[in-house]
């Protein structure tokens, strides 16, 4: 679930108002990209749309929101430039959008993303004067105040869902207002890098927790139900399980794995599975170079071509980064995964672009 509308939900709970920040569009050189949100309430801020003054400003303006007189949502502009004492030079324009504890529009929302249905959010400038349009494959949650409205958003929104486009700001023509209205579309749906991790040791927590903040679907297995930490990450699905093996075969075509047990039997075990489906867009191996090529002959002997080997990366990590301490293991092999994803989508492939055998 994103964790926007766990916060939400959060305050929601206790009875407290906030404010929806969101990044609508942008152009040029912003710091983060249309769909980031930012919660905001009298005390605190959860997520960033990208720091600095224009966060600040953000803060500052939510905060007036919040105050005794009700408010209404608003649409500003914000350019990127000296007045904010930033030097991107873009362009941001950001929805800030009241939330009180009224806003049942967040249940159906978490219902229909733990049932896991893809789902478009729709938001007009005029937020809190009317609802949600939450728009799925097949039905309608909701109302943006004008039905025709309501039609004309939810053609746009399956089209988001069957082009997996992410965020929108569109107009559209409103017969309630007899003119256009400006209404902010973003798809939710489960991100489509999917990682599958072996081992809950040191360097596997290290990693699962850097994780944690990135959009992904983390599959976290070991037989030692101990060695999960008591609160595991919100993206994370955790597997106990005597056979570890069946679940690279559960894995989807496309995922990323990483092997990091607590036995070399087991890590040999898990790479030869994975390297008989081949349908992976990445897999890492902890260990040196030894340890390499003990796996590759020991493979070799039993039955794996040797040219499916070029598709194991071992040792993990990116190059040149030579700590052994957990954490730094954990930010090198991170950023190679997220390097190998940016190369798949900068091909134009999807994040689980497959390995090339």
């Amino acid at each position: 679930m994103n964790d926007w509308i766990a916060s939400l939900q959060r305050c929601r709970a206790r009875g407290e108002r906030a404010v929806l920040v969101s990044v609508v569009s942008s152009k040029g050189s912003v710091p983060r990209e249309p769909g980031t949100r930012m919660i905001v309430t009298s005390n605190a801020v959860d997520g960033t749309i990208g720091g600095g003054h224009l966060e600040l400003q953000a803060i500052g303006i939510a905060r007036d929101m919040l105050g005794p007189a009700e408010s209404a949502g608003e649409l500003k502009r914000f350019p990127l430039g000296a007045t904010l004492g930033q030097c991107c030079g873009g362009l941001v324009n950001l929805l800030f959008e009241p939330v009180g504890p009224d806003a049942f529009w967040i249940d159906a929302l978490v219902a229909l993303r733990r049932s896991g249905q893809a789902v478009v959010v729709a938001t007009t400038a005029r937020c809190a004067s009317v609802g949600k349009l939450l728009v799925t494959a097949d039905a309608l949650h909701g109302s943006l105040g004008d039905p025709v409205l309501d039609e004309s958003i939810a053609v746009k929104a399956r089209d988001m869902l069957a082009t997996r486009s992410s965020a929108h700001l569109v107009r559209t023509p409103a017969k309630q207002t007899r003119t256009e209205e400006l209404v902010f579309l973003e798809a939710l749906r489960d991100p489509d890098l999917s990682i599958v991790l072996f081992g809950a040791g040191h360097v596997g927590r290290a990693l699962a927790g850097i994780l944690s903040g990135v959009p992904c679907r983390l599959t976290w297995v070991d037989s030692r139900e101990s060695e999960f930490p008591k609160e595991a990450p919100g993206n994370a699905n955790i597997v106990v399980t005597d056979d570890p093996e069946g679940e690279v075969a559960a894995a989807p075509p496309g995922a990323y794995f990483l092997v990091m047990t607590h036995s070399h039997a087991l890590d040999q075990a898990l790479s030869e599975r994975i390297l008989e489906r081949g349908d992976f867009a990445y897999f890492g191996l902890i260990g040196s170079m030894t340890k390499r090529r003990q796996f590759e002959q020991r493979m070799a002997a039993r039955g794996i071509a040797t040219a499916r080997f070029a598709d194991m990366t071992c040792p993990i990590g990116m190059p040149g980064i030579k700590g052994k301490d957990p954490a730094t293991i954990a930010i090198a092999v991170a950023a190679q995964l997220l390097q190998t994803r940016e190369r798949a989508l900068g091909a134009g492939q999807p994040a689980g672009a497959l390995a090339q055998s």
